[in-house]
């Protein structure tokens, strides 16, 4: 209780001071993220605070806290729910002991392309997720999108199912993630991001998955020169509002709220599309052999005991049958 009340006060103050320049607003509305200035989440939710304020006349601003300023996503989830923070970008993966319906959306291979995640988030299937958000303080308001991630390795190029046999993967230390590697037969080593580039590098292990922009910003392209473009993990991001602010605020400017979360979502995706776009040619320039041209079924099939695991209730499996029966 101690180390929460602590966190909440500097939380706090920090917000407060910073929040100066905001005075000028009846309504400030401060959201966390743990991405960077600039990033596509980040401009995604500071573009969405200029139509509030240019639809509201000056009453509603938003003003972000980017680079992880208010804390890591765990922290944040909490004080969000808390109404310390009023709005908060978060990847769903860190929801999925707290929003049960968030689960079925982050098991592999749940969506065929990024496309297919694209037409169920946009339907009843996501609106179902962001209403079940409200039981648990928070008001969900739109998703976004975080890549595909795939895997890379420095040893041969991965066409089939049968060459990840007995390969070393970095995996994020996540249950799931460690049971989706020893499903398709390779071993699974959940290590610290940071320690990824030396390992490949070392043996240590001999690769690791993740989206365009961070093989390559982690310049772990520079030492496992295959990427392998089975997309096996393609989580939606998530943005979130306090219920206490979203019920402070009246009926009218609850649905301007919405609305403008609902219309930042299409520049996200370009500038998403745009970063995805320039990592791709970058490491493809560096001569990483891409392997496009690949038969997912034996991967998907291969994923039957991690569903048989982690997909437990009949409501979580009626919305895997949905999702997978989405055109």
């Amino acid at each position: 209780m101690t180390s929460t009340r602590t966190l909440t006060a500097a939380l706090l103050a920090s917000v407060a001071m910073a929040g100066a320049a905001f005075a000028d607003c009846e309504v400030n509305l401060r959201s966390a993220d743990t991405h960077p200035e600039g990033y596509p989440t980040v401009v995604a939710v500071e573009r969405m605070g200029e139509m509030l304020t240019e639809r509201s006349g000056g009453r509603i601003c938003v003003e972000v806290f980017p680079s992880a300023q208010l804390g890591e996503e765990k922290d944040t989830i909490e004080q969000t729910q808390f109404g310390v923070i009023d709005m908060n970008r978060v990847s769903l993966g860190p929801f999925n002991n707290i929003v049960e319906e968030t689960q079925v959306v982050s098991l592999p291979y749940i969506f065929r392309s990024v496309e297919h995640m694209h037409d169920v988030m946009a339907g009843p299937i996501g609106q179902e997720i962001l209403d079940a958000f409200e039981a648990h303080d928070l008001v969900g308001l739109a998703f976004y999108d975080s890549g595909s991630r795939s895997f890379y390795n420095s040893e041969k190029p991965i066409t089939s199912i049968e060459d990840l046999a007995g390969m070393k993967f970095r995996v994020m230390q996540s249950d799931i993630f460690v049971d989706m590697v020893d499903a398709l037969g390779a071993n699974a080593t959940p290590m610290p991001y940071g320690e990824v580039y030396s390992s490949i590098q070392t043996g240590v292990i001999d690769g690791a998955e993740n989206n365009w922009p961070s093989y390559d910003s982690s310049g772990h392209f520079e030492v496992a020169k295959y990427y392998t473009l089975d997309q096996h993990l393609i989580v939606p991001e998530v943005l979130v509002m306090a219920k206490s602010s979203f019920d402070a605020l009246s009926p009218e400017d609850q649905e301007m709220v919405r609305q403008a979360a609902k219309d930042s979502v299409p520049v996200m995706r370009e500038l998403w599309a745009e970063r995805e776009a320039e990592s791709e040619q970058k490491v493809r320039d560096a001569g990483v052999e891409i392997v496009t041209d690949i038969d997912k079924t034996p991967f998907i099939e291969a994923m039957v005991p991690v569903y048989e695991k982690y997909v437990t209730s009949d409501k979580l499996k009626d919305m895997v049958e949905r999702i997978q029966a989405t055109e």
